[in-house]
């Protein structure tokens, strides 16, 4: 009997974006924009940092497992704490729910090319693992809904969907849940929901309290906390309940929850950075236009190109890489012609399509 089970010894791990010191060293530069994280380019809410400041006078207790975030979500969402839990990043969660809830039989269900850390944390259960084309670079509910079947336990849906920046509407989505057996989890994925809330279109999950629905949310994004590593989610009681038997005792750490509840009580670096990005996304996709690159309609803090191959893609971010500029390949995701540019400030932007220009003068598209 091996010593690693042959699905993890075919799993590839996820890899992280190219962090800037690592392009400055590469390629000799002085200046690197990093646009492929989909990262905050405001920083931290200042509420978050001074939170984080205060908490740390308590690093030598053990942090309560999250109950204070609990609590304050459970008041802002008018949710019971049981119907709440917290965890290291949205991923942080997921991975508990694949712990808890699949059994071997069971299969997972998705679009192709969803969010690679979905990929590699569902893949690693060594549970089947399913998928259904986009359509339109968006999921297709009616194809997802036609494809369960009896071991069908998990559906992951991401809205807005990464790396695409595409969304399913309210419609759509009443469509598709009627076709789902109760006895199936769907795991909403609204890491980038306060970027699309504000569109009537949208179904936000909170106004879809079905008992097998988890909805997940992330500090990563809009509030600027990649580093704190800090994510939420909402369910049923009852699946709330066999999820905290399974995550670590101590998740998340007291820093991690500190920075997470000043942050959501910060609405002023909300507003600056949903500003921001609305004024980046115009800039961008105005930009690509008069530029003659295909992108996708996005409705989070990002922007899908679509190049004619995978080698002109691949040499598109590398050329970017020698100006300073990093995006994000999406050949791992399992769309080997597209790029995902995140968007930065108005000064980044502006480089970030300056460098574009460059590059497009001396490649043929």
């Amino acid at each position: 009997m091996p010593l690693v089970p042959s699905y993890i010894e075919s799993l590839q791990p996820y890899q992280a974006g190219r962090s800037i010191d690592e392009v400055r060293r590469a390629y000799g530069l002085t200046h690197v924009v990093k646009l492929a994280s989909n990262e905050n380019p405001l920083g931290s809410s200042p509420l978050a940092t001074e939170a984080i400041r205060l908490a740390a006078i308590n690093l030598n207790l053990y942090p309560n497992g999250g109950l204070d975030l609990r609590r304050v979500l459970a008041e802002a969402y008018d949710v019971k704490v049981e119907n709440v839990i917290a965890g290291s990043g949205s991923e942080g969660i997921m991975s508990n729910i694949m712990r808890t809830f699949l059994c071997d039989e069971d299969e997972v269900l998705t679009t192709e090319a969803a969010f690679i850390g979905f990929q590699v944390l569902a893949k690693s259960r060594g549970t089947k693992y399913r998928t259904v084309p986009y359509r339109n670079w968006a999921y297709d509910l009616p194809a997802l809904a036609a494809a369960v079947n009896d071991r069908t336990k998990i559906i992951y849906l991401a809205n807005p969907n990464n790396p695409t920046g595409t969304l399913f509407t309210r419609q759509e989505f009443d469509e598709f849940y009627k076709h789902v057996p109760e006895r199936v989890l769907i795991i909403l994925d609204e890491a980038y929901f306060e970027y699309a809330r504000d569109n009537p279109r949208y179904p936000d999950s909170m106004h879809y309290r079905y008992d097998n629905v988890i909805t997940l949310r992330s500090f990563s994004k809009i509030y600027g906390l990649a580093g704190a590593r800090i994510g939420y989610g909402f369910a049923h009681q009852d699946l709330v309940a066999n999820l905290l038997k399974i995550k670590l005792p101590f998740e998340p750490g007291t820093l991690s929850q500190a920075a997470g509840i000043a942050a959501l009580g910060d609405k002023a670096f909300l507003h600056r950075s949903l500003e921001m990005n609305a004024r980046g996304m115009k800039y961008l996709r105005e930009s690509l236009m008069d530029m003659d690159v295909t992108w996708v309609e996005s409705h989070a803090n990002f922007i899908m190109t679509v190049w004619p191959s995978e080698d002109q893609a691949a040499q598109v971010v590398e050329d970017l890489l020698q100006c300073g500029i990093i995006v994000r390949p999406l050949k791992a995701w399992g769309l080997p012609g597209c790029v995902r540019i995140s968007i930065g400030t108005d000064e980044e932007n502006r480089e970030c399509v300056a460098a574009m220009r460059k590059v497009l003068a001396m490649v043929k598209v």
